[in-house]
């Protein structure tokens, strides 16, 4: 119980920290862990749903860039023989631009080499909603 108490309590210190320091850092680049961003979007002929991970960002007045990794599902049917599951677990990049409380993304991803295709990069558009 204790243990709870504390990992709590410095969650909530982090959080604050966090939150106390976002006016101060306007103008300069940052590292961040994870935003609070969620998009939605479409990408080869399927839709994901990505939370902004460990990025960059630069703060503006209004507005930040983020530029880093996309954890993400990508849902999409898979029409060859040997079907795959509907909903993949995937790892993408992309940059970001908020703007208040909506989020703009343009998300890259990596479609592995198969027997019928060769692997390459897919790029993406998306929008969401920023959380903080």
């Amino acid at each position: 119980m204790k243990k709870r108490f504390l990992v709590i309590i410095f969650l909530i210190f982090c959080f604050y920290k966090g939150i106390s320091q976002q006016k101060e850092n306007e103008g300069k680049l940052q590292f961040a862990f994870s935003k609070g961003v969620v998009i939605g979007g479409y990408v080869d002929k399927g839709a994901f749903l990505n939370f902004t991970g460990p990025a960059i960002i630069y703060n503006l007045k209004n507005s930040a860039v983020l530029m880093g990794m996309l954890p993400s599902l990508r849902f999409k049917e898979d029409k060859s023989q040997v079907k795959n599951s509907f909903v993949v677990p995937t790892l993408g990049a992309g940059i970001t631009y908020l703007y208040k409380g909506f989020a703009f993304q343009v998300p890259v991803y990596y479609n592995p080499k198969t027997s019928s295709h060769n692997g390459e990069w897919k790029m993406g558009v998306g929008v969401g909603l920023n959380l903080n």
